[in-house]
């Protein structure tokens, strides 16, 4: 059942709901919750301007919000132009096949060309069809020309002397430690 939706850039007075909606998400990644790192990362982007979030209302009533976006600006050297990288979406589940997401990747669209950027660049599960056929039907196209890597930051740490540990970086596991 679609649902009157409105998006707009979020604003400092959303950054509590905002935190929520993103500490679910990050939830449904299987990380585990943590509303106040949630609150400081959002407040640090907020603060820093390194990325953009919009946030979907009800036209009935801002409160409370229904979901969000978050998009990277970044370039392409190829094409010497800006680019966005979304980097995140998350629907409340009672919200979710209400044109919730639909309307949000819309407004990330007309967001995109009001900046002149070249495209709008996103990744996801391989196991999230709901999400892809959304995406195919918005008119994104699945990349079959290049292959991504990614590297796992971790670092070394010392517990104790002769005692060491490796951390991963953000989001991810740290390998076992090789044997002594």
């Amino acid at each position: 059942m679609e649902i009157q939706v409105g998006v707009r850039e979020a604003k400092s007075k959303d950054l509590l709901p905002l935190a929520q909606l993103f500490d679910s998400y990050r939830k449904f990644y299987g990380q585990a919750g943590d509303l106040a790192r949630a609150e400081r990362f959002l407040r640090d982007r907020f603060s820093k301007g390194d990325s953009h979030v919009l946030v979907a209302f009800r036209h009935s009533s801002p409160d409370p919000l229904l979901g969000f976006v978050q998009l990277y600006p970044s370039y392409s050297s190829v094409l010497m132009r800006r680019i966005y990288i979304l980097s995140d979406l998350f629907v409340e589940p009672a919200a979710r096949r209400a044109g919730v997401g639909r309307a949000l990747i819309e407004a990330v669209h007309e967001f995109a060309r009001e900046k002149s950027a070249a495209r709008v660049s996103l990744d996801t599960a391989v196991s999230n069809a709901t999400a892809q056929s959304l995406y195919e039907s918005l008119g994104y196209q699945r990349d079959l020309s290049f292959v991504y890597y990614h590297w796992q930051v971790t670092t070394t740490i010392e517990l104790s002397p002769g005692i060491l540990a490796r951390s991963p970086g953000l989001g991810g596991t740290s390998p076992p430690d090789p044997p002594q």
